[in-house]
Protein backbone atom coordinates (compact mmCIF):
# COMPACT_ATOMS: atom_id res chain seq x y z
CA UNK A 1 0.00 0.00 0.00
CA UNK A 2 1.50 3.47 -1.12
CA UNK A 3 1.61 6.26 1.41
CA UNK A 4 -2.19 7.79 1.60
CA UNK A 5 -2.54 11.32 2.19
CA UNK A 6 -5.32 11.12 4.89
CA UNK A 7 -5.46 8.82 7.43
CA UNK A 8 -8.71 7.95 9.18
CA UNK A 9 -9.33 6.15 12.32
CA UNK A 10 -12.96 5.81 13.42
CA UNK A 11 -16.39 3.93 12.93
CA UNK A 12 -17.62 1.43 10.54
CA UNK A 13 -20.78 -0.38 11.40
CA UNK A 14 -23.50 -2.53 10.06
CA UNK A 15 -27.26 -0.20 10.22
CA UNK A 16 -30.22 -0.73 10.16
CA UNK A 17 -32.60 2.05 8.69
CA UNK A 18 -35.88 2.57 8.93
CA UNK A 19 -37.83 5.20 7.71
CA UNK A 20 -41.02 6.75 9.49
CA UNK A 21 -43.59 9.74 8.92
CA UNK A 22 -42.18 10.62 12.34
CA UNK A 23 -39.66 10.00 14.92
CA UNK A 24 -41.82 8.05 17.75
CA UNK A 25 -43.26 9.81 21.08
CA UNK A 26 -42.27 8.70 23.91
CA UNK A 27 -45.54 6.46 24.40
CA UNK A 28 -46.95 2.94 23.64
CA UNK A 29 -48.01 3.26 20.31
CA UNK A 30 -47.58 1.26 16.79
CA UNK A 31 -46.06 3.18 13.39
CA UNK A 32 -45.59 1.85 9.82
CA UNK A 33 -42.67 1.99 8.57
CA UNK A 34 -42.13 3.98 4.97
CA UNK A 35 -39.17 2.06 3.82
CA UNK A 36 -36.55 -0.35 5.61
CA UNK A 37 -32.85 -1.38 4.06
CA UNK A 38 -29.57 -2.21 5.71
CA UNK A 39 -26.40 -0.58 5.14
CA UNK A 40 -23.02 0.20 5.72
CA UNK A 41 -21.99 2.96 8.50
CA UNK A 42 -19.88 4.53 10.48
CA UNK A 43 -18.70 7.91 10.16
CA UNK A 44 -15.36 7.26 8.92
CA UNK A 45 -16.89 4.53 6.99
CA UNK A 46 -18.47 7.65 5.04
CA UNK A 47 -15.52 9.87 4.74
CA UNK A 48 -13.24 6.98 3.55
CA UNK A 49 -16.06 6.05 0.81
CA UNK A 50 -16.51 10.24 -0.35
CA UNK A 51 -12.60 11.04 -0.30
CA UNK A 52 -12.00 7.92 -2.76
CA UNK A 53 -15.03 8.95 -5.03
CA UNK A 54 -13.17 12.12 -5.32
CA UNK A 55 -10.08 10.68 -6.02
CA UNK A 56 -7.92 11.63 -2.95
CA UNK A 57 -5.94 8.60 -1.74
CA UNK A 58 -7.05 7.59 1.83
CA UNK A 59 -6.73 4.24 4.29
CA UNK A 60 -9.41 3.68 6.96
CA UNK A 61 -8.46 2.21 10.47
CA UNK A 62 -11.51 0.26 12.17
CA UNK A 63 -12.62 -2.43 14.25
CA UNK A 64 -14.81 -4.81 13.61
CA UNK A 65 -15.83 -8.53 15.13
CA UNK A 66 -15.70 -12.14 13.75
CA UNK A 67 -18.94 -11.70 12.74
CA UNK A 68 -21.97 -11.54 10.00
CA UNK A 69 -21.75 -7.72 10.81
CA UNK A 70 -18.42 -7.96 10.49
CA UNK A 71 -18.43 -9.91 7.50
CA UNK A 72 -20.82 -7.30 5.49
CA UNK A 73 -18.79 -4.60 6.57
CA UNK A 74 -15.61 -5.52 5.30
CA UNK A 75 -17.07 -7.37 1.89
CA UNK A 76 -19.05 -3.88 1.43
CA UNK A 77 -15.94 -1.67 1.78
CA UNK A 78 -13.36 -3.99 -0.03
CA UNK A 79 -15.70 -4.07 -2.67
CA UNK A 80 -15.81 -0.37 -3.19
CA UNK A 81 -12.19 -0.48 -3.42
CA UNK A 82 -11.51 1.14 0.22
CA UNK A 83 -8.27 0.69 1.82
CA UNK A 84 -8.84 -0.31 5.28
CA UNK A 85 -6.65 -1.65 8.14
CA UNK A 86 -9.19 -4.10 9.97
CA UNK A 87 -8.47 -4.04 13.78
CA UNK A 88 -10.80 -6.83 15.80
CA UNK A 89 -13.26 -6.58 18.13
CA UNK A 90 -15.44 -9.19 20.18
CA UNK A 91 -18.33 -7.32 18.25
CA UNK A 92 -18.99 -5.31 15.58
CA UNK A 93 -20.51 -1.96 15.82
CA UNK A 94 -24.65 -2.13 15.29
CA UNK A 95 -27.10 0.59 14.85
CA UNK A 96 -30.93 1.29 14.74
CA UNK A 97 -31.31 4.46 13.00
CA UNK A 98 -34.92 5.54 12.96
CA UNK A 99 -35.44 8.22 10.50
CA UNK A 100 -37.78 10.93 8.97
CA UNK A 101 -38.25 12.13 5.20
CA UNK A 102 -36.74 15.26 6.94
CA UNK A 103 -33.49 13.92 7.96
CA UNK A 104 -34.34 13.60 11.74
CA UNK A 105 -32.69 10.97 12.96
CA UNK A 106 -32.83 8.82 16.56
CA UNK A 107 -29.62 6.09 16.53
CA UNK A 108 -30.18 3.41 18.53
CA UNK A 109 -26.47 1.34 19.39
CA UNK A 110 -27.21 -2.17 19.19
CA UNK A 111 -24.02 -3.36 19.75
CA UNK A 112 -20.25 -1.24 19.82
CA UNK A 113 -17.24 -2.34 19.92
CA UNK A 114 -14.64 -3.73 22.43
CA UNK A 115 -11.68 -1.33 23.90
CA UNK A 116 -8.06 -1.92 22.17
CA UNK A 117 -5.57 -2.46 24.97
CA UNK A 118 -2.86 -4.08 22.63
CA UNK A 119 -0.10 -1.63 21.33
CA UNK A 120 -1.10 0.12 18.05
CA UNK A 121 -0.42 -1.55 15.29
CA UNK A 122 2.48 -0.63 13.23
CA UNK A 123 1.52 -0.38 9.81
CA UNK A 124 -1.41 1.72 11.35
CA UNK A 125 1.51 3.94 13.04
CA UNK A 126 3.98 3.79 9.67
CA UNK A 127 0.49 5.27 7.74
CA UNK A 128 -0.35 7.76 10.22
CA UNK A 129 3.26 9.40 9.83
CA UNK A 130 3.47 8.86 6.16
CA UNK A 131 0.01 10.88 5.90
CA UNK A 132 -0.61 14.82 4.90
CA UNK A 133 -3.65 14.61 7.11
CA UNK A 134 -4.97 12.12 10.28
CA UNK A 135 -8.35 12.60 10.94
CA UNK A 136 -9.73 11.04 14.25
CA UNK A 137 -13.32 10.37 14.95
CA UNK A 138 -15.26 10.16 18.22
CA UNK A 139 -14.58 6.68 19.29
CA UNK A 140 -12.28 5.12 22.46
CA UNK A 141 -9.44 3.91 19.35
CA UNK A 142 -9.01 7.22 17.69
CA UNK A 143 -8.87 8.53 21.68
CA UNK A 144 -6.13 6.01 22.00
CA UNK A 145 -4.52 7.37 19.30
CA UNK A 146 -4.32 10.90 19.69
CA UNK A 147 -0.94 11.19 21.36
CA UNK A 148 0.60 9.17 18.28
CA UNK A 149 -1.49 11.61 16.05
CA UNK A 150 0.32 14.80 17.77
CA UNK A 151 3.67 13.23 17.75
CA UNK A 152 3.94 12.59 14.25
CA UNK A 153 3.62 16.40 13.11
CA UNK A 154 0.74 15.99 10.88
CA UNK A 155 -2.16 18.10 10.61
CA UNK A 156 -5.04 16.91 12.67
CA UNK A 157 -8.77 16.99 11.68
CA UNK A 158 -11.64 16.31 13.44
CA UNK A 159 -15.43 16.08 13.38
CA UNK A 160 -16.97 16.44 16.93
CA UNK A 161 -20.22 16.12 15.37
CA UNK A 162 -23.49 17.46 17.16
CA UNK A 163 -21.29 18.70 20.38
CA UNK A 164 -23.01 20.82 22.62
CA UNK A 165 -20.21 23.04 23.65
CA UNK A 166 -19.81 21.14 26.59
CA UNK A 167 -19.24 17.49 26.86
CA UNK A 168 -16.01 16.16 28.13
CA UNK A 169 -15.60 13.55 26.30
CA UNK A 170 -15.04 15.75 23.07
CA UNK A 171 -12.65 18.22 24.58
CA UNK A 172 -9.31 16.25 24.04
CA UNK A 173 -10.20 16.07 19.81
CA UNK A 174 -10.64 19.33 20.06
CA UNK A 175 -7.58 20.18 22.07
CA UNK A 176 -5.73 18.15 19.21
CA UNK A 177 -7.43 19.88 16.07
CA UNK A 178 -5.84 21.72 13.87
CA UNK A 179 -9.13 21.80 11.67
CA UNK A 180 -12.74 21.25 13.38
CA UNK A 181 -16.02 20.46 11.87
CA UNK A 182 -19.53 20.35 13.73
CA UNK A 183 -23.18 20.69 13.18
CA UNK A 184 -25.62 23.17 14.58
CA UNK A 185 -28.09 20.71 16.13
CA UNK A 186 -26.72 21.29 19.61
CA UNK A 187 -25.28 24.75 19.21
CA UNK A 188 -26.63 28.21 20.42
CA UNK A 189 -24.21 30.26 18.86
CA UNK A 190 -22.13 28.20 15.81
CA UNK A 191 -20.38 31.27 14.67
CA UNK A 192 -19.21 32.01 18.28
CA UNK A 193 -17.68 28.07 18.69
CA UNK A 194 -16.21 28.07 15.75
CA UNK A 195 -14.33 31.56 16.74
CA UNK A 196 -13.18 29.82 20.29
CA UNK A 197 -11.37 26.88 18.06
CA UNK A 198 -9.58 29.31 16.00
CA UNK A 199 -8.57 31.33 19.34
CA UNK A 200 -7.70 27.69 20.69
CA UNK A 201 -5.10 27.23 18.01
CA UNK A 202 -7.09 25.75 15.11
CA UNK A 203 -6.26 26.90 11.67
CA UNK A 204 -10.06 26.62 11.02
CA UNK A 205 -13.24 25.75 12.18
CA UNK A 206 -16.86 24.68 10.36
CA UNK A 207 -20.45 23.78 11.14
CA UNK A 208 -22.70 22.46 8.92
CA UNK A 209 -26.42 23.45 8.66
CA UNK A 210 -28.26 21.27 7.14
CA UNK A 211 -30.37 22.91 4.65
CA UNK A 212 -28.71 26.06 5.18
CA UNK A 213 -25.36 25.31 4.21
CA UNK A 214 -22.69 25.69 6.33
CA UNK A 215 -20.56 28.71 7.68
CA UNK A 216 -16.93 28.75 8.70
CA UNK A 217 -14.50 30.66 10.62
CA UNK A 218 -10.57 31.32 9.46
CA UNK A 219 -7.25 31.72 11.49
CA UNK A 220 -7.98 35.50 10.74
CA UNK A 221 -11.86 35.92 12.10
CA UNK A 222 -13.10 35.75 8.63
CA UNK A 223 -16.63 34.58 8.56
CA UNK A 224 -17.54 31.93 5.10
CA UNK A 225 -20.74 30.73 4.48
CA UNK A 226 -21.59 28.18 1.76
CA UNK A 227 -25.32 27.60 0.39
CA UNK A 228 -25.99 23.53 0.52
CA UNK A 229 -26.63 22.53 -3.41
CA UNK A 230 -30.49 21.89 -4.38
CA UNK A 231 -31.11 17.64 -4.81
CA UNK A 232 -33.87 15.17 -4.11
CA UNK A 233 -32.60 14.29 -0.65
CA UNK A 234 -33.74 10.06 -0.78
CA UNK A 235 -31.23 9.74 2.84
CA UNK A 236 -29.32 12.01 5.11
CA UNK A 237 -26.76 9.67 6.68
CA UNK A 238 -23.12 10.35 5.67
CA UNK A 239 -23.85 13.62 4.15
CA UNK A 240 -21.70 15.39 6.73
CA UNK A 241 -18.98 12.79 6.32
CA UNK A 242 -19.43 13.60 3.18
CA UNK A 243 -19.00 17.49 3.35
CA UNK A 244 -16.34 16.45 5.01
CA UNK A 245 -14.38 14.64 2.77
CA UNK A 246 -15.05 17.47 0.50
CA UNK A 247 -13.73 20.21 2.04
CA UNK A 248 -10.50 18.37 2.89
CA UNK A 249 -9.95 17.00 -0.83
CA UNK A 250 -10.06 20.62 -1.96
CA UNK A 251 -8.12 21.49 0.93
CA UNK A 252 -4.78 19.25 0.04
CA UNK A 253 -5.65 20.14 -3.61
CA UNK A 254 -4.38 23.84 -2.44
CA UNK A 255 -7.84 25.06 -2.92
CA UNK A 256 -8.69 28.21 0.11
CA UNK A 257 -11.13 27.92 2.17
CA UNK A 258 -14.61 29.50 0.18
CA UNK A 259 -13.50 27.09 -2.87
CA UNK A 260 -12.81 24.17 0.01
CA UNK A 261 -16.31 24.56 1.66
CA UNK A 262 -18.17 24.83 -2.29
CA UNK A 263 -16.35 21.49 -2.77
CA UNK A 264 -17.64 20.09 0.78
CA UNK A 265 -21.11 21.27 -0.26
CA UNK A 266 -21.58 19.46 -3.62
CA UNK A 267 -19.87 15.92 -2.27
CA UNK A 268 -22.40 16.82 0.58
CA UNK A 269 -25.07 16.61 -2.29
CA UNK A 270 -24.08 13.10 -3.89
CA UNK A 271 -24.18 11.66 -0.22
CA UNK A 272 -28.11 12.61 -0.09
CA UNK A 273 -29.05 11.06 -3.26
CA UNK A 274 -28.49 7.92 -2.04
CA UNK A 275 -30.05 5.38 0.40
CA UNK A 276 -25.97 4.45 1.54
CA UNK A 277 -22.92 6.21 3.06
CA UNK A 278 -22.16 7.18 -0.96
CA UNK A 279 -23.57 6.18 -4.41
CA UNK A 280 -19.95 3.77 -4.68
CA UNK A 281 -22.26 1.49 -2.25
CA UNK A 282 -25.24 1.03 -4.67
CA UNK A 283 -23.71 -1.64 -7.26
CA UNK A 284 -22.42 -3.67 -4.03
CA UNK A 285 -25.67 -3.39 -1.45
Amino acid sequence: MTAPAVFIAGPASWNSIVVLDRLPEPTPHMQFAEASWETVGGTSAGKALSLAALGTSAVLYALVGADESGRKVEAALTTAGIDVFWGTSATTERHLNLMTRAGERVSLYLSGVSEQTARVPVDVRAAMADAEVVVLDLAAEPLRLLPLAKASGRAVWVDVHDYDGEAEYHRPFLAAADAVFCNADNLVDPVGFLRSRVSAGASFAVCTLGAEGAVAVDADGEIYRVDAVPVDVIDTNGAGDAFFAGVLAAWLAGAELPQALASGASSASTALGTRHLHPMLDSVL
